[in-house]
């Protein structure tokens, strides 16, 4: 019987300290990883020098999306130092950003919660900045970074603009062009996008559909401290292709107009050769104009499976209901008291 109270009792106080923190706890900067072995320390070190004197108490929640070089390793080491709370979420494989995001903020214990690359190309100062905007504003719930100033080539700032401007027209949701996922937002805000469990996630459509109060805030992104980037364009596309695919039904809607104009182009076709044989006794256009029509409608044909495809593709997914994740291993502060 004074086992199995003493049992209770600790588990009581694990409890309680593990509401204690997050009761305490005032924001979680979720940093999802990929390849980042030589920036992880860089990151925790910057994070550690901006929130020395912020009065509040903060924690790291790191997700390592399948790495193959040292992130893992070094993260460890940083968990074991614990020179700031850090937790360690490390994934059985690579499952994108997206599902970094999403087990990050489920992990997450603050009132508020961060989303934060480790290459600083995003600096943790502003993240104090949107963390007084928060408590200084309550009007809003979320404050969102857009870059006033890019440093990428034209033929690659073109696509992008062109894709806001066609997704804007598409979807439903209005998205701020050169808004970036580095964020910060209430736990409210959280709870909501932890109830949308799509497996194909574009996180940019999600604050945008969830709502909520969103203030813009500008800034400059640095250079990289070390590694190169992961995205280039074929994964940009990608990306775009998932936010119109995710967040609109109008190209469905396009390729049944598409399907709809050919073929009533096709019988107005089909009477004028008629008539022009019946009235003026003109040979039936020939080979060349047979094939360039073969050709046209295959094409059209095409586009609208190919359209139709992607969402039934998407559909087949999302009816698997897959985990988002799976994590292989989560090394938690937390547990540790």
């Amino acid at each position: 019987c004074i086992n199995f109270l003493t049992l209770t009792n600790k588990k009581h106080i694990i409890y309680l300290k593990h509401a204690e923190s997050e009761i305490n706890m005032k924001l979680s900067l979720v940093v999802p990883c990929y390849n980042e072995a030589e920036n992880v320390r860089l990151f925790q070190d910057a994070v550690i020098t901006a929130f020395h004197d912020c009065g509040y108490d903060y924690e790291i929640i790191y997700v390592n999306d399948g790495s193959k070089d040292a992130t893992l390793h070094n993260l460890k080491k940083l968990f074991q130092e614990q020179k700031c709370p850090v937790k360690v979420i490390s994934f059985s494989r690579n499952f994108g950003k997206e599902a970094g995001i999403y087990a990050g903020m489920e992990a997450a214990s603050g009132d508020y919660i961060s989303l934060i690359d480790a290459d600083l190309q995003q600096q943790p100062e502003i993240v104090r900045d949107m963390v007084k905007i928060l408590d200084e504003q309550p009007q809003y719930d979320v404050v969102a970074a857009y870059q006033d100033r890019r440093g990428e080539g034209k033929i690659l700032s073109f696509f992008k603009k062109s894709f806001y401007r066609i997704i804007n027209k598409l979807s439903d949701v209005t998205l701020k062009k050169d808004a970036s996922d580095f964020r910060t937002f209430r736990r409210s805000v959280a709870e909501s996008i932890l109830n949308l469990s799509e497996s194909h996630r574009f996180s940019k459509g999600i604050f945008a559909w969830v709502g909520y109060e969103t203030c813009f805030i500008p800034y400059t992104a640095c250079k990289r401290v070390a590694g190169v980037s992961k995205w280039n364009f074929w994964k940009l596309l990608n990306y775009a292709t998932e936010g119109i695919v995710g967040y609109s039904t109008k190209p469905l809607r396009m390729a049944t107009f598409l399907g709809g104009m050919t073929s009533f182009s096709a019988f107005i076709y089909l009477i004028i050769v008629i008539l022009q044989k019946l009235i003026s006794g003109i040979d039936i256009p020939g080979y060349a104009t047979i094939i360039v029509l073969i050709l046209f409608l295959g094409g059209m044909q095409l586009l609208c499976i190919g359209i139709i495809g992607e969402y039934v593709g998407k559909t087949f997914e999302q009816s698997k209901n897959r985990p988002i994740y799976i994590t292989k291993e989560y090394l938690n502060y937390e547990s540790e008291k």
